[in-house]
């Protein structure tokens, strides 16, 4: 309950125009000091909990070991990480192109479903909570590649969970 307040709590001040990316490139100290505040910490744990669901368990936990056996004693970079979880992937998913969405950009996506009949219809769009008209920019280019979970009436809700990665503006 606790992190889910935590989460809450990062996602009110993410959605405002003057959020920051998780990962940036930083030219001085300062800059430093101010990208490792409570929301990058935050939201680096919920996409590495949104990853660790939409590759299994297991995937996951091998990524992770590959990572820090390949890096302990060293130094690693964020695409370190990815690389990783390619390497355990073998090419089925890119990682690395799906989690760089999440990293390089500012605030989370809105996603909208729409059900018409047997066709479902999903569409993703940059979600602000407060638009400050003097600090507005447009967010028309952003895209996430959203991995998208579900479950229909075809299953006894044990291990019938499907996948979809959105990574479009809309898909179906």
């Amino acid at each position: 309950e606790d992190f889910l307040t935590l989460i809450f709590k990062a996602m009110m001040k993410d959605a405002l125009n003057s959020s920051h990316p998780v990962s940036s490139s930083v030219q001085s100290s300062e800059q430093i000091e101010e990208m490792f505040d409570a929301l990058s910490y935050i939201k680096g744990a919920s996409l590495l909990l949104m990853l660790k669901h939409y590759l299994t368990k297991d995937v996951f936990q091998a990524g992770i070991e590959v990572y820090l056996r390949n890096h302990s004693y060293g130094t690693a970079q964020s695409d370190d990480l990815w690389d990783s979880m390619n390497e355990i992937t073998n090419g089925t998913l890119d990682v690395k192109k799906m989690m760089k969405t999440w990293i390089v950009h500012k605030g989370f996506p809105l996603v909208t479903v729409v059900r018409k009949g047997k066709i479902i219809s999903v569409q993703q769009e940059k979600f602000l909570y407060c638009a400050e008209p003097e600090n507005w920019t447009s967010d028309a280019s952003y895209l996430w590649h959203i991995p998208l979970t579900y479950i229909t009436n075809r299953c006894n809700f044990t291990h019938c969970t499907n996948a979809y990665l959105l990574d479009q503006k809309s898909g179906m």
